[in-house]
Protein backbone atom coordinates (compact mmCIF):
# COMPACT_ATOMS: atom_id res chain seq x y z
CA UNK A 1 0.00 0.00 0.00
CA UNK A 2 2.47 2.36 0.89
CA UNK A 3 4.65 1.89 -2.27
CA UNK A 4 1.43 2.25 -4.25
CA UNK A 5 0.32 5.59 -2.45
CA UNK A 6 3.88 6.93 -3.54
CA UNK A 7 3.70 6.04 -7.14
CA UNK A 8 0.40 7.89 -7.21
CA UNK A 9 1.89 10.99 -5.70
CA UNK A 10 3.92 11.00 -8.64
CA UNK A 11 2.79 9.29 -11.75
CA UNK A 12 -0.80 10.55 -13.42
CA UNK A 13 -1.33 6.86 -14.03
CA UNK A 14 -0.22 3.67 -11.61
CA UNK A 15 -1.27 0.06 -13.17
CA UNK A 16 -1.82 -2.77 -10.27
CA UNK A 17 -1.01 -6.25 -11.99
CA UNK A 18 -1.19 -9.33 -10.79
CA UNK A 19 -3.64 -13.15 -11.74
CA UNK A 20 -7.69 -12.46 -11.30
CA UNK A 21 -9.29 -12.86 -7.92
CA UNK A 22 -5.87 -11.66 -6.28
CA UNK A 23 -7.19 -8.93 -4.88
CA UNK A 24 -6.87 -5.83 -6.96
CA UNK A 25 -10.04 -4.49 -6.94
CA UNK A 26 -10.64 -4.19 -3.41
CA UNK A 27 -6.66 -2.49 -2.73
CA UNK A 28 -7.72 0.29 -5.70
CA UNK A 29 -10.97 1.09 -4.13
CA UNK A 30 -9.06 1.47 -0.50
CA UNK A 31 -6.64 4.20 -2.18
CA UNK A 32 -9.00 7.29 -2.26
CA UNK A 33 -12.30 7.89 -1.09
CA UNK A 34 -13.94 10.38 -4.31
CA UNK A 35 -12.85 7.56 -7.51
CA UNK A 36 -14.97 6.71 -10.11
CA UNK A 37 -14.54 2.50 -10.51
CA UNK A 38 -14.68 1.64 -14.36
CA UNK A 39 -15.28 -2.58 -14.55
CA UNK A 40 -14.85 -3.11 -18.40
CA UNK A 41 -16.06 -6.98 -17.58
CA UNK A 42 -19.45 -5.82 -16.75
CA UNK A 43 -22.54 -4.20 -19.00
CA UNK A 44 -22.38 -1.03 -16.80
CA UNK A 45 -18.70 -0.29 -17.69
CA UNK A 46 -19.29 -1.09 -21.24
CA UNK A 47 -21.75 1.37 -21.50
CA UNK A 48 -19.65 4.18 -19.15
CA UNK A 49 -16.80 3.81 -21.98
CA UNK A 50 -18.69 3.53 -25.31
CA UNK A 51 -17.72 7.24 -25.62
CA UNK A 52 -14.41 6.85 -23.54
CA UNK A 53 -13.22 10.56 -24.29
CA UNK A 54 -16.46 11.75 -23.02
CA UNK A 55 -16.99 9.77 -19.92
CA UNK A 56 -12.93 10.42 -19.09
CA UNK A 57 -12.56 13.87 -19.48
CA UNK A 58 -16.63 14.37 -17.69
CA UNK A 59 -14.57 12.97 -14.79
CA UNK A 60 -11.33 14.52 -14.86
CA UNK A 61 -11.08 15.84 -11.21
CA UNK A 62 -12.07 12.03 -9.76
CA UNK A 63 -9.38 9.25 -9.74
CA UNK A 64 -10.91 7.01 -11.99
CA UNK A 65 -10.22 3.22 -11.49
CA UNK A 66 -10.48 1.09 -14.16
CA UNK A 67 -10.94 -2.69 -14.22
CA UNK A 68 -9.37 -5.46 -16.62
CA UNK A 69 -8.09 -2.74 -18.75
CA UNK A 70 -6.30 -5.46 -20.53
CA UNK A 71 -9.67 -6.00 -22.72
CA UNK A 72 -10.13 -2.44 -24.11
CA UNK A 73 -6.23 -1.74 -25.42
CA UNK A 74 -7.24 0.48 -28.14
CA UNK A 75 -7.86 2.86 -24.39
CA UNK A 76 -4.31 3.41 -24.26
CA UNK A 77 -3.75 5.87 -26.51
CA UNK A 78 -6.87 8.46 -25.67
CA UNK A 79 -4.95 7.72 -21.77
CA UNK A 80 -2.14 9.46 -23.37
CA UNK A 81 -4.07 12.41 -24.77
CA UNK A 82 -5.53 13.27 -21.53
CA UNK A 83 -2.88 12.84 -19.52
CA UNK A 84 -1.14 14.81 -21.64
CA UNK A 85 -3.60 17.67 -21.30
CA UNK A 86 -3.21 17.57 -17.54
CA UNK A 87 0.02 15.63 -15.90
CA UNK A 88 -1.90 15.75 -12.13
CA UNK A 89 -0.32 12.68 -10.48
CA UNK A 90 -2.81 10.39 -9.53
CA UNK A 91 -5.48 10.58 -12.48
CA UNK A 92 -5.90 6.98 -13.24
CA UNK A 93 -5.64 3.64 -11.56
CA UNK A 94 -4.96 0.63 -14.25
CA UNK A 95 -6.22 -2.86 -13.26
CA UNK A 96 -4.92 -5.78 -15.36
CA UNK A 97 -4.57 -9.33 -15.58
CA UNK A 98 -1.96 -9.51 -17.69
CA UNK A 99 1.74 -8.37 -17.77
CA UNK A 100 2.80 -5.22 -19.51
CA UNK A 101 4.35 -7.03 -22.39
CA UNK A 102 0.93 -8.58 -23.27
CA UNK A 103 -0.44 -5.50 -23.29
CA UNK A 104 1.56 -3.83 -25.50
CA UNK A 105 0.12 -0.74 -26.68
CA UNK A 106 0.33 0.09 -22.76
CA UNK A 107 4.68 0.13 -23.52
CA UNK A 108 3.99 2.24 -26.31
CA UNK A 109 1.41 4.72 -25.28
CA UNK A 110 2.06 5.83 -21.99
CA UNK A 111 5.54 5.36 -21.48
CA UNK A 112 6.67 7.73 -18.71
CA UNK A 113 3.19 8.10 -17.79
CA UNK A 114 2.41 5.10 -16.11
CA UNK A 115 3.95 3.05 -13.14
CA UNK A 116 3.02 -0.77 -12.62
CA UNK A 117 2.61 -2.47 -9.22
CA UNK A 118 2.28 -6.37 -9.15
CA UNK A 119 -0.07 -7.04 -6.42
CA UNK A 120 1.10 -11.22 -5.63
CA UNK A 121 -1.31 -13.21 -3.56
CA UNK A 122 -0.96 -14.05 -0.01
CA UNK A 123 2.51 -14.46 1.38
CA UNK A 124 4.06 -15.98 4.30
CA UNK A 125 4.30 -12.35 6.29
CA UNK A 126 0.25 -12.15 6.27
CA UNK A 127 -1.00 -15.47 6.99
CA UNK A 128 -0.42 -18.09 10.64
CA UNK A 129 -0.28 -21.01 8.32
CA UNK A 130 2.37 -21.24 6.44
CA UNK A 131 1.41 -25.19 5.34
CA UNK A 132 -2.29 -24.18 4.46
CA UNK A 133 -0.96 -21.28 2.01
CA UNK A 134 1.91 -23.71 0.36
CA UNK A 135 -1.09 -26.44 0.08
CA UNK A 136 -3.71 -23.86 -0.86
CA UNK A 137 -2.00 -21.00 -2.35
CA UNK A 138 -2.12 -17.81 -1.93
CA UNK A 139 -5.46 -16.31 -3.60
CA UNK A 140 -7.76 -15.12 -1.17
CA UNK A 141 -10.92 -17.16 -1.71
CA UNK A 142 -8.98 -20.33 -2.19
CA UNK A 143 -6.60 -19.92 1.19
CA UNK A 144 -9.41 -18.58 3.51
CA UNK A 145 -11.74 -21.38 1.95
CA UNK A 146 -14.02 -22.96 5.03
CA UNK A 147 -12.65 -26.88 3.69
CA UNK A 148 -9.66 -28.06 1.76
CA UNK A 149 -12.70 -29.41 -0.32
CA UNK A 150 -13.99 -25.98 -1.36
CA UNK A 151 -10.30 -24.48 -1.69
CA UNK A 152 -9.74 -26.85 -4.08
CA UNK A 153 -12.73 -26.76 -5.58
CA UNK A 154 -12.60 -23.11 -5.98
CA UNK A 155 -9.53 -23.61 -7.71
CA UNK A 156 -10.54 -26.33 -10.38
CA UNK A 157 -13.40 -23.23 -11.27
CA UNK A 158 -10.14 -20.53 -11.42
CA UNK A 159 -8.20 -22.62 -13.50
CA UNK A 160 -11.26 -23.49 -15.78
CA UNK A 161 -11.88 -19.37 -16.56
CA UNK A 162 -7.97 -19.53 -17.04
CA UNK A 163 -8.49 -22.08 -20.06
CA UNK A 164 -11.91 -21.38 -21.12
CA UNK A 165 -11.95 -17.28 -21.37
CA UNK A 166 -9.16 -15.27 -20.01
CA UNK A 167 -6.15 -16.51 -21.93
CA UNK A 168 -8.63 -16.81 -25.04
CA UNK A 169 -9.66 -13.08 -24.01
CA UNK A 170 -5.67 -11.70 -24.49
CA UNK A 171 -4.86 -13.43 -27.74
CA UNK A 172 -4.14 -16.72 -27.15
CA UNK A 173 -6.82 -18.58 -29.51
CA UNK A 174 -5.39 -22.38 -28.30
CA UNK A 175 -7.55 -25.43 -28.28
CA UNK A 176 -8.98 -25.50 -24.10
CA UNK A 177 -8.25 -29.32 -24.16
CA UNK A 178 -4.45 -28.56 -25.01
CA UNK A 179 -3.65 -25.96 -22.58
CA UNK A 180 -4.78 -28.07 -19.98
CA UNK A 181 -2.55 -30.52 -21.27
CA UNK A 182 0.18 -28.15 -21.26
CA UNK A 183 -0.55 -26.95 -17.83
CA UNK A 184 -0.44 -30.95 -16.28
CA UNK A 185 2.66 -31.11 -18.22
CA UNK A 186 3.88 -28.04 -16.35
CA UNK A 187 2.93 -29.20 -12.73
CA UNK A 188 4.71 -32.68 -13.55
CA UNK A 189 8.01 -30.57 -14.13
CA UNK A 190 7.74 -27.53 -11.93
CA UNK A 191 11.04 -26.29 -10.91
CA UNK A 192 12.63 -28.51 -13.58
CA UNK A 193 14.72 -27.37 -16.91
CA UNK A 194 12.26 -25.99 -19.40
CA UNK A 195 12.72 -29.06 -22.22
CA UNK A 196 10.87 -27.20 -25.24
CA UNK A 197 11.53 -30.00 -27.68
CA UNK A 198 10.32 -32.49 -25.31
CA UNK A 199 6.99 -30.32 -24.44
CA UNK A 200 6.17 -29.64 -27.78
CA UNK A 201 6.71 -33.34 -29.16
CA UNK A 202 3.85 -34.40 -26.47
CA UNK A 203 1.47 -32.23 -27.65
CA UNK A 204 2.69 -31.64 -31.14
CA UNK A 205 3.70 -28.16 -31.48
CA UNK A 206 6.13 -26.43 -33.03
CA UNK A 207 8.73 -24.85 -30.97
CA UNK A 208 7.88 -21.29 -31.60
CA UNK A 209 4.43 -21.82 -31.01
CA UNK A 210 4.87 -23.84 -27.42
CA UNK A 211 7.37 -20.50 -26.78
CA UNK A 212 4.46 -18.26 -27.59
CA UNK A 213 2.25 -20.54 -25.23
CA UNK A 214 4.60 -20.17 -21.98
CA UNK A 215 4.58 -16.46 -22.78
CA UNK A 216 0.85 -16.00 -22.67
CA UNK A 217 0.91 -18.59 -19.29
CA UNK A 218 3.89 -16.00 -17.86
CA UNK A 219 2.28 -12.77 -18.82
CA UNK A 220 -0.72 -14.16 -17.35
CA UNK A 221 0.66 -14.64 -14.06
CA UNK A 222 0.51 -18.15 -14.46
CA UNK A 223 3.67 -19.07 -14.81
CA UNK A 224 6.84 -18.18 -13.77
CA UNK A 225 9.66 -18.32 -15.85
CA UNK A 226 13.53 -18.44 -13.83
CA UNK A 227 16.62 -17.93 -16.02
CA UNK A 228 20.43 -19.74 -15.12
CA UNK A 229 22.85 -17.20 -13.61
CA UNK A 230 26.31 -17.28 -15.21
CA UNK A 231 29.22 -16.68 -13.53
CA UNK A 232 32.98 -16.05 -15.38
CA UNK A 233 34.04 -19.66 -13.99
CA UNK A 234 35.66 -21.76 -16.83
CA UNK A 235 32.10 -24.38 -17.04
CA UNK A 236 29.45 -24.76 -18.97
CA UNK A 237 26.89 -23.30 -17.82
CA UNK A 238 23.00 -24.28 -18.25
CA UNK A 239 21.44 -22.07 -20.83
CA UNK A 240 18.00 -23.28 -20.21
CA UNK A 241 15.71 -21.44 -17.99
CA UNK A 242 13.11 -23.26 -15.38
CA UNK A 243 9.83 -23.40 -15.00
CA UNK A 244 7.37 -22.53 -11.74
CA UNK A 245 4.09 -21.96 -10.85
CA UNK A 246 3.19 -18.66 -9.18
CA UNK A 247 1.12 -20.39 -7.06
CA UNK A 248 1.17 -23.44 -5.73
CA UNK A 249 -2.25 -23.49 -5.39
CA UNK A 250 -2.96 -24.25 -9.15
CA UNK A 251 0.21 -26.07 -9.36
CA UNK A 252 -1.67 -28.69 -6.65
CA UNK A 253 -5.14 -28.32 -8.41
CA UNK A 254 -3.21 -29.47 -11.29
CA UNK A 255 -1.96 -32.20 -9.65
CA UNK A 256 -5.30 -33.76 -7.55
CA UNK A 257 -3.28 -32.49 -4.01
CA UNK A 258 -5.87 -31.24 -1.28
CA UNK A 259 -4.09 -30.98 1.94
CA UNK A 260 -0.76 -32.21 3.22
CA UNK A 261 -1.43 -35.99 3.42
CA UNK A 262 -1.59 -35.70 0.19
CA UNK A 263 1.32 -34.36 -0.85
CA UNK A 264 3.73 -36.29 2.06
CA UNK A 265 5.22 -39.22 0.52
CA UNK A 266 3.92 -37.58 -3.81
CA UNK A 267 7.07 -37.35 -5.81
CA UNK A 268 6.42 -32.93 -6.45
CA UNK A 269 7.13 -32.99 -2.91
CA UNK A 270 10.79 -31.47 -3.29
CA UNK A 271 9.97 -29.96 -6.11
CA UNK A 272 6.53 -27.82 -4.92
CA UNK A 273 8.19 -26.80 -1.93
CA UNK A 274 11.53 -25.25 -3.99
CA UNK A 275 8.55 -23.71 -6.20
CA UNK A 276 6.90 -22.48 -2.84
CA UNK A 277 9.86 -21.27 -1.50
CA UNK A 278 11.12 -19.14 -4.76
CA UNK A 279 8.31 -17.40 -5.17
CA UNK A 280 7.53 -16.62 -1.59
CA UNK A 281 11.05 -14.92 -1.44
CA UNK A 282 11.11 -13.03 -4.99
CA UNK A 283 6.98 -12.02 -3.60
CA UNK A 284 8.31 -10.05 -0.72
CA UNK A 285 11.98 -8.77 -1.65
CA UNK A 286 10.83 -7.82 -5.12
CA UNK A 287 13.22 -5.73 -7.23
CA UNK A 288 15.30 -6.03 -4.37
CA UNK A 289 17.33 -8.43 -6.02
CA UNK A 290 17.73 -10.26 -9.48
CA UNK A 291 16.55 -14.35 -9.17
CA UNK A 292 19.00 -16.83 -10.79
CA UNK A 293 19.65 -20.48 -10.30
CA UNK A 294 22.64 -22.11 -11.16
CA UNK A 295 23.58 -25.64 -12.97
CA UNK A 296 26.42 -26.58 -15.00
CA UNK A 297 26.97 -29.80 -17.43
CA UNK A 298 28.86 -31.63 -14.98
CA UNK A 299 26.41 -31.48 -11.76
CA UNK A 300 27.35 -28.67 -10.40
CA UNK A 301 23.83 -26.64 -9.19
CA UNK A 302 21.74 -24.59 -6.85
CA UNK A 303 18.86 -23.98 -6.43
CA UNK A 304 18.33 -20.09 -6.22
CA UNK A 305 20.72 -17.26 -6.52
CA UNK A 306 20.11 -13.92 -4.87
CA UNK A 307 22.13 -11.19 -7.28
CA UNK A 308 23.10 -7.23 -7.52
CA UNK A 309 23.39 -7.16 -11.06
CA UNK A 310 26.50 -9.90 -11.72
CA UNK A 311 27.55 -9.80 -7.50
CA UNK A 312 26.05 -12.64 -6.17
CA UNK A 313 24.58 -11.69 -2.82
CA UNK A 314 22.98 -15.42 -1.58
CA UNK A 315 23.13 -18.92 -2.88
CA UNK A 316 19.89 -20.79 -1.61
CA UNK A 317 19.93 -24.58 -1.24
CA UNK A 318 16.06 -25.60 -0.88
CA UNK A 319 15.66 -28.44 0.95
CA UNK A 320 12.08 -29.80 2.14
CA UNK A 321 13.81 -32.42 4.94
CA UNK A 322 14.69 -31.32 8.42
CA UNK A 323 18.05 -33.20 8.54
CA UNK A 324 19.30 -31.06 5.32
CA UNK A 325 22.53 -32.68 3.59
CA UNK A 326 24.74 -30.97 0.67
CA UNK A 327 25.76 -33.15 -2.18
CA UNK A 328 28.74 -32.57 -4.05
CA UNK A 329 27.09 -30.83 -6.77
CA UNK A 330 25.91 -28.37 -4.33
CA UNK A 331 29.00 -27.50 -2.53
CA UNK A 332 30.54 -27.15 -5.95
CA UNK A 333 28.10 -24.85 -6.92
CA UNK A 334 28.29 -22.82 -4.10
CA UNK A 335 32.15 -22.62 -4.64
CA UNK A 336 31.82 -21.45 -8.20
CA UNK A 337 29.25 -19.29 -7.43
CA UNK A 338 31.24 -16.93 -4.32
CA UNK A 339 28.22 -15.55 -3.16
CA UNK A 340 28.08 -13.30 0.04
CA UNK A 341 26.45 -15.71 2.04
CA UNK A 342 24.84 -19.23 1.48
CA UNK A 343 21.52 -21.04 3.54
CA UNK A 344 19.51 -24.53 3.39
CA UNK A 345 16.27 -23.54 3.28
CA UNK A 346 14.10 -25.74 5.12
CA UNK A 347 10.56 -26.30 5.93
CA UNK A 348 11.59 -26.14 9.93
CA UNK A 349 12.35 -23.09 11.88
CA UNK A 350 15.66 -24.44 13.46
CA UNK A 351 18.93 -22.17 12.21
CA UNK A 352 22.03 -23.13 12.69
CA UNK A 353 25.31 -23.48 11.06
CA UNK A 354 26.58 -26.81 8.94
CA UNK A 355 29.29 -26.13 7.56
CA UNK A 356 31.53 -22.59 6.80
CA UNK A 357 29.72 -19.89 5.61
CA UNK A 358 26.66 -22.37 4.97
CA UNK A 359 23.59 -21.67 7.45
CA UNK A 360 20.55 -23.69 7.53
CA UNK A 361 17.54 -21.59 8.29
CA UNK A 362 13.46 -21.61 8.08
CA UNK A 363 11.94 -19.78 4.82
CA UNK A 364 10.79 -16.60 7.31
CA UNK A 365 13.59 -16.14 9.04
CA UNK A 366 15.62 -15.97 5.60
CA UNK A 367 12.95 -13.25 4.17
CA UNK A 368 13.50 -11.70 7.14
CA UNK A 369 17.42 -11.47 6.60
CA UNK A 370 17.54 -10.86 2.95
CA UNK A 371 14.61 -7.67 3.57
CA UNK A 372 18.12 -6.36 5.47
CA UNK A 373 21.04 -6.06 3.41
CA UNK A 374 22.44 -9.48 4.74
Amino acid sequence: MDELTELMDQFPAVGIIGPRQVGKTTLAKQITSDAVYVDLESDIGLSQMSNPGVFLRANQHRTIIIDEVQLMPELFPLLRSIIDEDRRPGRFVLLGSAAPSLIRKTAESLAGRVAYVELPSFLTNEVSDISKLWIRGGFPQSYLAKSDKQSATWRHQLLGSYIQRDLPQLGLNANPRLLNNLLRMLAHNTSSLWNASNFAKSLGLTSPTLKRYLEFLEGAFIIDVLEPFHTNVKKRITKTPKTFFKDTGLLHSLLKISNMDDIIGHPILGSSWENFVIEQIKGQLGNKYEYHFYRTHDGSEVDLILSDGSKPIAAIEIKYTLAPKLTKGNRLAIDDVNAERNFICTFGHERYPVEKNIEVIGLNDLISLLKGNI
